[in-house]
């Protein structure tokens, strides 16, 4: 009887390790997926450039014929025109420069011949027509053409002095006075001929020559007296 018992132990625990085992090979092993983790502001390879004019930039001078650089390749581009307008105009007056019915992606736009026009300030503008019949435009203001006038010098910022405040004392600044040298007198010119040198001069010669006058004519008497002997 207890043989009998052993075996139906034996028979169970059998059928148990075989549940066990079907169980763990109908169960799936999960794959490990790889992600890559989104970085905020970075831009997605699919993201188109922005309507932009990279030259010239706002403010510049320009003369002659000028390269105009930039992109007009936007989403749902059907044409693009360069034009220019006087800065300040209140009529809003645009003149045309170059129309393209092709996308140019960062290269020159057109070539803009400034010789034509008067000198002045002027703003400069992209503008391109979408599928959607809505436009798109970028503007560069305050362009100097100095074909015949001179160009203005940039004043250069002038930078303020800035003091270092060490812990525990006061920065003092020192007015600097100029000081300008003293002219030192010259030595007198022992050349140098003077009014009362002059003077002098001749009356010295006067006395002179009233001796001489004086000799001659005492000699004159002398020799009239020894001839009378």
């Amino acid at each position: 009887m207890q043989r009998v018992g052993l075996q139906v132990v034996l028979l169970f625990l059998l059928m148990l390790a075989t549940v066990s085992v079907r169980a763990q090979e109908a169960t799936p092993t999960p794959t490990p997926t790889s992600t890559t983790p989104a970085i905020a502001g970075t831009p997605s390879a699919s993201a188109e450039p922005a309507l932009s004019i990279r030259l010239p930039v706002a403010g510049q001078a320009v003369q002659g014929t000028v390269s105009i650089e930039g992109n007009s390749s936007v989403p749902g581009f059907v044409s693009a025109e360069l034009a220019f307008a006087y800065t300040g105009d209140p009529t809003g007056t645009w003149f045309l420069i170059a129309e393209a019915s092709q996308p140019v992606q960062d290269g020159v736009l057109a070539q803009w011949d400034t010789g034509v026009i008067t000198d002045g300030d002027y703003n400069l503008r992209l503008r391109v027509l979408l599928q959607n019949g809505n436009h798109l435009e970028t503007l560069v203001p305050g362009l100097r053409v100095r074909n015949y006038t001179p160009v203005e010098t940039d004043t250069p910022t002038p930078v303020t002095p800035t003091l270092t405040q060490v812990p525990g004392e006061t920065p003092v600044v020192t007015p600097t006075r100029e000081i300008r040298p003293t002219p030192t007198p010259l030595p007198p010119n022992p050349a140098e001929v003077t009014s009362d040198n002059i003077l002098d001069s001749l009356g010295k010669g006067a006395l002179a020559i009233l001796g001489l006058f004086a000799l001659f004519g005492a000699y004159r008497l002398v020799q009239g007296i020894r001839d009378r002997g």
